[in-house]
């Protein structure tokens, strides 16, 4: 079986440079605090399966050695451009074999879900997990054949980033797999706190 990586892309929690917009609800050192647990917690969890070779895409590049990461998964420096620019790069350094990218800021995400997503791509060349926003907070690529340039023309911080990425695959299998919360604003943070399952799993 071909080896998996997973990518988890990641700001270092530095103030005032993270969750910006939920900072402005819930002041600066408030999200701060709620980046730098979910985060931390986030890459550790999922660092310590070995059903995958985790590997943490880190920005700014500088901080790809803090210590603040787990010594457990390998780092990657995510370099210049946008967002599409940048997961891009990350997946064309992965050797070969299925590949996941996750956001390292939802508090969410658990081993299952990466488990889950590593499963449906023995049937598709794409998955994606939706975010509650219109984004996404997963993609993955089976990477056994030719791809079309897939974060093309991507609006990026709106609510068409899942439909314009996935309009860019017009001619190749993708499946959906679970919703979960990108806590960008007092109302996604209040929405995920009121699901007891959620917000008891980033408290691991």
């Amino acid at each position: 079986m071909p080896q998996r990586h997973l990518i988890l892309f990641a700001k270092t929690p530095q103030m005032g440079r993270v969750k910006t917009r939920l900072a402005r609800d819930i002041g600066t050192v408030a999200a701060w605090r709620f980046y730098r647990h979910s985060v931390w917690r986030v890459a550790r969890r999922l660092a310590a399966d070995p059903r995958w070779r985790t590997v943490l895409s880190v920005s700014p590049d500088a901080d790809k050695d803090a210590a603040y990461w787990p010594a457990t998964a390998d780092r990657l420096a995510q370099g210049r451009g946008d967002l599409g620019q940048r997961m891009r790069r990350a997946f064309l350094a992965m050797p070969p074999g299925p590949a996941l990218l996750v956001g390292g800021d939802i508090p969410s995400i658990a081993p299952h879900h990466i488990a889950r997503a590593f499963a449906v791509l023995g049937r598709a060349d794409a998955v994606f997990g939706p975010a509650n926003d219109g984004g996404y907070w997963l993609v993955g690529l089976k990477r056994v054949r030719a791809m079309p340039d897939l974060f093309a023309g991507v609006r990026w911080s709106t609510e068409h980033a899942l439909s314009d990425t996935c309009a860019n695959l017009r001619h190749h299998r993708y499946v959906l797999v679970d919703e979960l919360i990108d806590v960008d604003t007092i109302d996604d943070l209040r929405l995920w706190s009121a699901r007891p399952t959620d917000a008891g799993r980033a408290s691991d």
